[in-house]
């Protein structure tokens, strides 16, 4: 394997050219030599030093300083004012929508449940089997316990589901469509406006999972109509591994009843009553204490996607992928290598997924030098590229690397 000085050279000019690229040096890591291109933001994103810095204040003087008070002055609050912010800054979301809490896998469950409940006489969920693990799990297990029956969609393994094919599933028994804006996968990015209407045109619900697309994707959940919606916070967020999800509860569907009657989803939650009495809006869809230290480090990612505009971080994503498919097809195309993502930019998130059967056994060799993608069976490498920490560069370097490791054979 020979280097591509085109290739960088073109990579350095993009670089040079990236009117977001000073955005980098505020991520821990950024200068690390070990750590020559990191491919997996997609999954955990790099902290901030921001967030460095306010989780060692809340530590040290609001947890160890205040005591139980910081929950009467600051804590409290917390769940639903980052959920405003997030709203503001990404997820076109007015004001009393959004909340912190608990994991994705749980805000699903709520969610689907809820939303069930909200459907009487309609006893089918669509869902996709390309969908992420633990959505696919979810419905299976509310479809047991609540006796649904499940209608299960085929979308192409480089492709994920559009309009047409979701209305050729739903029909009147339909109570819920569970469906994620960018397929884990492929990188599809859905149609969100046009599915939601085609859900709705069937009297049912829609649940979108945005985990592989908030903070990156601009959306506009108020405007498209969108009835509920969940994400994580620790991929394009930044949060920090295991960090608190988000749910959205449009107004209009605030009255929902969902099924974990936690304390703090309660009207008054220091009364300590006898009986449940759900919270006024978006706040009965929290349940249990929440995860203050957890949620603390979002708020400096939704600030920092403030500052550069969540437009301008959609198009250095697309620049990014687009980069990336020009250096797989350029350097690893002669190896057999397949990109089994979407070639619009239109229908793809932030990261590519290239398919070759020697990838399971090289991507260990990879991490070793400092080059780290993602793997996904069955002999998928994930390149994924958060816009405000990686460069054009770490691209270049990290597919060199790959082809240096297939040529070994």
């Amino acid at each position: 394997m020979t280097e591509d000085h085109g290739l960088l050279k073109r990579a350095r000019e993009l670089d040079a050219a990236d009117q977001l690229a000073s955005f980098r040096a505020r991520f821990v890591g950024h200068d690390d030599a070990t750590v020559r291109s990191y491919l997996d933001g997609n999954s955990l994103g790099r902290p901030l030093q921001a967030s460095v810095e306010r989780v060692q204040e809340l530590m040290v003087h609001q947890w160890g300083g205040r005591l139980i008070r910081g929950w009467d002055e600051t804590w409290l609050q917390l769940p639903k004012s980052i959920g405003d912010q997030l709203g503001r800054v990404a997820l076109g979301a007015a004001p009393g929508q959004c909340i912190v809490a608990d994991s994705t896998t749980v805000l699903l469950y709520k969610l689907a449940r809820a939303a069930i409940q909200a459907r009487p006489g309609r006893n089918r969920i669509v869902i996709d089997r390309d969908n992420f693990p633990s959505d696919r799990f979810i419905v299976e297990g509310i479809a047991d316990e609540c006796g649904l029956g499940l209608d299960w969609l085929e979308p192409p393994q480089d492709g994920g589901v559009d309009a047409e094919l979701v209305r050729s599933a739903v029909g009147p028994d339909t109570a819920l469509v569970l469906l994620s804006h960018v397929a884990y996968r492929s990188g599809y990015l859905a149609d969100m406006p046009a599915i939601t209407q085609a859900v709705h045109d069937a009297g049912a619900l829609v649940l979108w999972d945005l985990c592989h697309s908030v903070g990156v994707i601009p959306v506009e959940l108020d405007a498209w109509g969108v009835d509920l919606a969940v994400g994580c916070s620790y991929k394009y967020l930044n949060g920090g591994p295991g960090a608190p999800a988000w749910a959205y509860v449009s107004a209009e569907h605030q009255q929902f009843r969902q099924p974990i009657q936690g304390w703090i989803g309660s009207a008054a939650p220091f009364e300590m009553g006898p009986g449940y009495e759900p919270a006024p809006g978006i706040g009965r869809f929290a349940s249990g204490t929440p995860p203050i230290i957890g949620m603390t480090a979002i708020q400096d990612m939704v600030d920092l996607i403030g500052s550069a505009g969540i437009q301008n971080v959609r198009d250095k994503s697309v620049a990014l992928t687009e980069f990336a498919v020009e250096v797989t097809e350029e350097l690893l195309a002669g190896y057999g290598v397949v990109i089994s993502s979407p070639r619009d930019p239109a229908e793809r998130g932030s990261h590519i997924t290239i398919d070759h059967p020697s990838f399971k056994k090289v991507v260990g060799r990879l991490w070793d030098q400092g080059i780290i993608p993602d793997f996904r069976e069955p002999d998928g490498l994930r390149l994924g590229l958060s816009p405000l920490s990686t460069s054009f560069e770490e691209v270049y370097v990290g597919v060199a690397a790959i082809e240096a490791e297939l040529a070994l054979g």
